[in-house]
């Protein structure tokens, strides 16, 4: 049985941040684009854990805490934004967004 290192965390990773990526370059909904950067983060976020628990220090793990708090508190606001659009405009397409100016 093959031992699970660094590379192994990375490559997933990678792999998550990629997918977020690709999901917020080629779909137009809001939605879609917001779980696309919820992705992103997360594969961050598994990438500074991978490298805090094989450093063998906890700086990388308080650091996600930190960001994962953050993120709680920006979902809160980017689905109210989300709600107010469709609110407004009975969609969620991201180009409508510039029709919430005052």
């Amino acid at each position: 049985m093959t031992d699970i290192g660094l590379p192994h965390y990375l490559v997933v990773s990678a792999g998550l941040f990629c997918t977020g990526l690709l999901a917020v370059l080629l779909h137009r909904g809001l939605i879609e684009m917001y779980m696309g950067l919820e992705l992103m983060l997360n594969g961050a976020n598994l990438a500074l854990v991978a490298f805090s628990r094989f450093h063998g220090n906890l700086d990388g793990q308080l650091m996600v805490f930190f960001t994962i708090t953050v993120a709680a508190a920006e979902v809160a606001v980017g689905l109210a934004l989300i709600v107010a659009l469709y609110r407004q405009r009975q969609s969620t397409d991201a180009t409508d967004i510039t029709s919430l100016k005052l």
